[in-house]
């Protein structure tokens, strides 16, 4: 079939409807989201409809002939992705047929929509001039001769313009396909989680990298050569959880890692020798991110929105400089004459590159507008200075990008089909190295019986969170893929999509009498919202007319009221105070829970006696009795996603901390303690973590297993 993209507008194929101009994937009429490079495929499918397009076919259509990537595990997962978009089954194939050792074809019958074509001028009609006296002759003839002037004019600023848009593209030196090749190949590097604060980061002494690896769900500091990327294990004290790179000093000789192991925004720092020897805390500091000064003697370091400078051991700190977010990622251009950072905004989590000078001073936002949210992160100076390199998500897609001084304008360095991200650069010369991740996910149900996670189903095998309601008829979960809400019977049949982009909903609950779901939701670069919603997809409402974050509501039993709560500082509002509220639906009125402060994750019990909580730093699950208004500590250890049994006897949470991210369930009267489950249960070889994404109608628990495939790349950059 030689029709082209460019040549069609839209493609109809049962109830889906793609848009080849926008890239935009509609089902019914409703939106689904589908990233951009599996977009791609589908054109290209959809394009070669009803023949065999071969894998040959697709990599050099999507990405050459002259780059070199993990193409066909790329390959795949962008098919797999096609088919949770569609609702499609490689073993029951209703759109895409695979074709073992061939490749692909799209076997449903596609109608095309050519676009409508202007009318051609020679075929247009147009209205006769009325005609001239001698003396208007002569005016028409100077105004043309003026016109025609300016006209030339014109032309001869657009020719150079022209011309030296022709030149510059010409010269660029991104012209012909970036050779990335892979570094390392354990599959196991950590592309971090910015959500959560935890940034992906690498860092390179000049013949070796340092970055952080995933083993058994856990974290570990790890180290390869560049020659081979052979990964082992850099030795950290045992309070070293889950150890967050920093940065490297100047020389090469020591890393700067931080904590991360509870909800808290800021953690202590510890200083790890490369070439052996002991790791040790820097005493005093709490941060959630730092680097060396140029002199490689003192630390710049971070905590709130606040840069301090101070030496090693904690002693004198200076405050540097205070800027409206909080900082990440500080990288000194060599030299040390200017500073650039990641800032991320605290209330809706969108990302930006930030510079300053070496006093501190002249704080400015790059590449202000150039993305909306922006998206912007992890930037490295090339080693004479002059480029810098970044990460920037556009379309759903992260990859990496240059800032060159002679255009002031980013280009776009790689094009999937990973996300690419946490660029650094090597200390001599233009080599760069990033980490490029296939994340993926599947919802898995415990079986008791068997001590392991099964695939709890086809249906929801992308969901990230499930809630059932009341009466066990209706389910509702959260699309891994772009958020947005969904609501079916707990068969899987009268599935209906109930929100879409660029709406991104967290989590939810069922009404008691089944006919509404409140969410916790936002959209990009705003505030987190509670909404309430029809089971049937109508009457969207925002419950509070608030400007700042609200978090986890739930219902009372009798459907009149809504508990809620404010996000922890890892998710914004670092400085505003945190608390547990009523909502009266009816009066529309919201009242404080007694003693709540510094507690967050409300959940009322459906028997409507009591409501649990969470401390704000994740150690302390706390029970509030509604008929005595008293709280009594039902457990002090870690603790994350609380949910209640059926018979509101026992809550069940998760340890996301501990080494095995335990599932427990406490029962509410004796305070007994009974382990469930934990991440060995999993028996999958690639799942690196998960999270306790809900209960069954029967309180067997459902995870989201996390499957990551990433590995660090590198390239070399033109002059």
């Amino acid at each position: 079939m030689s029709t082209t993209a460019k040549h069609i507008a839209r493609v109809r194929f049962g109830v889906f409807e793609a848009d080849l101009k926008s890239g935009e994937l509609y089902r019914s009429g409703i939106r689904v989201r589908l990233q951009a490079q599996p977009f791609r495929v589908l054109t290209f499918l959809l394009e070669n409809a009803g023949e065999v397009v071969s894998r040959d076919q697709l990599q050099h259509y999507l990405w050459g002939s002259d780059t070199v990537i993990d193409f066909e595990h790329s390959l795949g997962t962008a098919i797999n992705k096609i088919r949770d978009a569609l609702g499609d089954s490689a073993e029951n194939p209703r759109f895409i047929e695979t074709l073992a050792k061939r490749g692909y074809r799209f076997i449903a019958p596609v109608s095309f929509e050519q676009p409508s074509e202007p009318l051609p001028i020679a075929n247009a009609a147009l209205p006769q001039a009325p005609e001239l006296t001698a003396d208007a002759q002569i005016g028409s003839t100077r105004r043309r001769s003026v016109t025609s002037g300016l006209l030339f004019a014109i032309c001869a600023v657009c020719a150079i313009a022209l011309a030296a848009i022709a030149f510059r593209f010409f010269d660029r030196d991104d012209q012909l396909p970036l050779q990335i090749s892979r570094v390392t190949s354990s599959g196991r590097i950590s592309p971090g989680d910015a959500f959560l604060e935890n940034l992906p980061g690498i860092a390179t002494d000049g013949t070796r990298l340092y970055f952080p690896e995933l083993e058994n769900g856990r974290m570990r500091l790890a180290q390869g050569l560049i020659a081979d990327g052979e990964a082992t294990n850099l030795t950290l004290p045992d309070e070293i959880v889950a150890p967050l790179l920093g940065d490297i000093s100047p020389d090469g000789s020591k890393l700067i890692i931080r904590n991360h192991i509870s909800a808290e925004a800021e953690q202590t720092l510890w200083i790890v020798p490369t070439l052996g020897g002991a790791a040790r805390q820097i005493p005093g500091l709490l941060a959630h991110d730092a680097t060396w000064m140029p002199d490689g003697h003192h630390i710049l370091y971070a905590t709130g929105n606040t840069l301090w400078i101070a030496g090693e051991n904690g002693e004198s700190p200076q405050r540097f400089a205070v800027l409206p977010g909080r900082p990440f990622w500080l990288r000194w251009i060599p030299g040390g004459t200017v500073l650039r950072l990641t800032l991320l905004d605290p209330g809706n989590h969108t990302t930006s590159l930030w510079e300053l000078d070496a006093n501190g001073k002249n704080a400015h936002q790059l590449l202000h507008g150039w993305s909306a949210p922006s998206s912007e992160c992890c930037g490295s100076w090339t080693s004479d200075g002059k480029n810098f390199v970044f990460e920037s998500q556009h379309s759903g897609e992260n990859n990496i990008w240059i800032l060159r001084p002679r255009s002031g304008y980013p280009e776009q360095l790689t094009n999937g089909p990973l996300d690419y991200q946490a660029p650094i650069t090597s200390r001599t010369g233009y080599r760069i190295f990033f980490i490029g991740a296939d994340t993926r996910s599947e919802l898995l149900d415990y079986s008791s019986a068997n001590k392991t996670f099964l695939p709890y189903g086809e249906a929801l095998a992308t969901a990230n969170r499930v809630v059932f309601s009341r009466d066990g008829k209706w389910m509702a979960w959260i699309s891994n893929e772009d958020s947005s809400l969904w609501r079916s019977r707990v068969d899987g049949t009268e599935r209906v999509q109930l929100t879409g982009g660029p709406m991104e909903v967290f989590m939810m609950q069922w009404s008691p009498d089944g006919r509404q779901l409140v969410f916790m939701a936002r959209e990009p670069g705003k505030l987190w919202r509670i909404y309430t919603i029809g089971a049937d997809g109508s009457s969207l409402h925002s419950m509070l007319p608030e400007n700042r974050n609200e978090a986890d509501p739930d219902w009372s039993p009798d459907g009149k009221e809504i508990v809620f709560g404010r996000v922890p500082a890892l998710m914004g509002e670092t400085v505003e105070s945190k608390a547990i509220y009523r909502f009266d639906i009816e009066a529309g009125k919201t009242t404080l829970l007694p003693g709540s402060q510094g507690l967050f994750s409300p959940r009322w019990s459906p028997d409507g006696r009591y409501i649990a909580a969470l401390s704000l730093d994740m150690t302390r699950l706390m029970l509030y009795d509604i008929s005595t208004g008293t709280w009594r500590l039902l457990a002090q250890q870690s603790a994350a996603d609380p949910f209640w049994s059926r018979d509101s006897k026992s809550i069940f949470f998760h340890t996301y901390v501990q080494k095995n991210q335990m599932i427990y369930r406490i029962e509410v009267l004796s305070g007994k303690v009974e382990h469930v489950a934990d991440l060995e249960d999993l028996h999958f070889a690639d799942a690196v973590d998960y999270q306790f994404a809900g209960l069954t109608p029967y309180d067997t628990p459902l995870v989201n297993a996390r499957m990551s495939t990433a590995n660090i790349y590198s390239t070399e950059l033109r002059k």
